[in-house]
């Protein structure tokens, strides 16, 4: 179906590459000095999940995040940016959305009390799922190219 210049698959890919540029965002606005050198980010995150009221984000944070902090800050951060690449470029494009869905979930558990952050999660995961059903590495994906994920 041809929708107004683009067809359907076209705004998929204008849908997943808009949020790869999100996520480039993302990653482009962090600290880096203060995430790596500081510990800024993850501090940040001890600071919310100490005080989350579900004892097993609590416990979770103190026993995965809390003993890795420096690896986990650059995970996250690096992470932020293989998804950013990923889906801009349409490279491994369902991992990349499968990565970013898990990513935006744990952000949203995470930060359950700060409703201005949940907006943007929440879409991110929502354009996350759809891009992912509809396929969306099936038009202007290097995915496409090569004929990975047919």
């Amino acid at each position: 179906m041809q929708t107004i210049w683009l067809g359907g698959a076209e705004w998929l890919a204008v849908l997943r590459i808009g949020l790869g540029l999100w996520w480039l965002e993302s990653w482009r606005h962090k600290d880096k000095k203060g995430w790596f050198e500081r510990g800024t980010g993850i501090a940040w995150a001890a600071d919310v999940a100490g005080k989350h009221r579900w004892g097993v984000v609590r416990s979770g944070f103190d026993k995965v995040v809390r003993p890795r902090a420096k690896a986990m800050a650059y995970l996250v951060v690096y992470a932020e940016l293989a998804l950013g690449l990923g889906l801009v470029l349409g490279f491994l494009t369902p991992i990349a959305l499968v990565g970013g869905l898990v990513l935006n979930l744990l952000y949203l558990v995470l930060m359950i009390h700060d409703w201005a952050e949940q907006g943007q999660n929440a879409m991110m995961a929502l354009i996350s799922l759809v891009a992912l059903f509809a396929m969306s590495w099936q038009t202007w994906s290097l995915d496409d190219v090569v004929g990975v994920f047919q």
